[in-house]
């Protein structure tokens, strides 16, 4: 996939009814070919962000090149990426003001000055915390505090006292979790010491290689606990497909590391039927925003 972003000059000013029904055009092409992305619109300047397979994007912006709409288009950058910025949104839309600009770090002494597409493609500096401002505004604007499990806004002193009492205990939790994490790290490598420095040499068996998946496996779930329990004080992510990741890991290490020999076959059975379960939950988390 790759991200690519452009500015340009609108040759006349736009009304708010023009931006939506631009927005509702740009919607359903996105859409219909799986790009993602920002549009926003200040002072005749707009800004794009276009997110999506190499070729469906690169189509896409030149159609967009020869628009008569609007002229000066300039690339400021076209980039590999592996994660979407937008990855929610067939087209995010935001009308900035200059005022509104101005509160973007490092945008300040850029709306001082003039603002078109000709700054922004050479100042590609204050893309980033755009697109970080963007990305903020829209999730806000989706879920406002849905998504934060001890908000510290409330109307009841002692319910605001009991939510940062939780964030402490969540952040000592988080810190004795990052030592489980460490010692899981030293007990990888002393397993993996311990069962190649006996004969035969430099050696694993099957279940002494099995036994070491499991050390890996044991740090790589207590990472993803670690992120599940900052995820309480954090107010800008949505934790149902992380949790679901946690669990679909956990149940695959036992499945992994399983003694077919002696183990119940209804017990095999259902924890296939859970491995299946969470793997479908997953996919549609990952496909079906």
């Amino acid at each position: 996939m790759i991200r690519k972003t452009y500015a340009s000059t609108a040759l006349k000013d736009w009304t708010p009814e023009e931006l939506l029904e631009l927005l509702k055009v740009c919607r359903d092409n996105n859409a219909a070919k799986d790009i993602t992305g920002m549009l926003v619109y200040s002072d005749r300047t707009f800004f794009q962000v276009l997110e999506g397979e190499e070729k469906a994007v690169n189509d896409l912006f030149k159609i967009i090149e020869k628009d008569n709409r609007h002229k000066d288009v300039a690339v400021i950058e076209t980039t590999k990426i592996t994660e979407r910025e937008f990855p929610y949104w067939s087209m995010g839309f935001e009308n900035m003001d200059t005022s509104a600009l101005s509160e973007v770090e490092g945008l300040g002494d850029l709306v001082e000055g003039e603002l078109n597409a000709a700054s922004l493609a050479s100042n590609k500096n204050v893309i980033g915390p755009l697109m970080r401002h963007l990305r903020s505004k829209l999730i806000k604007a989706a879920s406002p505090g849905a998504h934060e499990e001890l908000p510290m806004k409330h109307e009841d002193p002692f319910i605001r006292f009991l939510h940062l009492s939780i964030r402490s205990g969540v952040k000592v939790l988080a810190f004795l979790m990052v030592i489980v994490i460490m010692l899981g790290i030293l007990d990888v490598v002393f397993v993996m010491y311990e069962k190649m420095s006996e004969p035969p040499y430099f050696h694993l068996s099957i279940n002494e290689m099995l036994e070491t998946f499991g050390a890996f496996l044991a740090v790589l779930i207590a990472i993803e606990i670690f992120l599940n329990i900052t995820l309480y004080i954090r107010s800008d992510v949505i934790p149902v497909k992380l949790v679901v990741a946690t669990a679909l890991m956990a149940i695959s290490r036992k499945v992994i590391v399983f003694d077919y020999h002696h183990l119940d076959p209804a017990y095999v059975s259902s924890s296939a039927l859970v491995v299946f379960a969470l793997g479908i939950t997953y996919w549609l988390l990952d496909k079906k925003h």
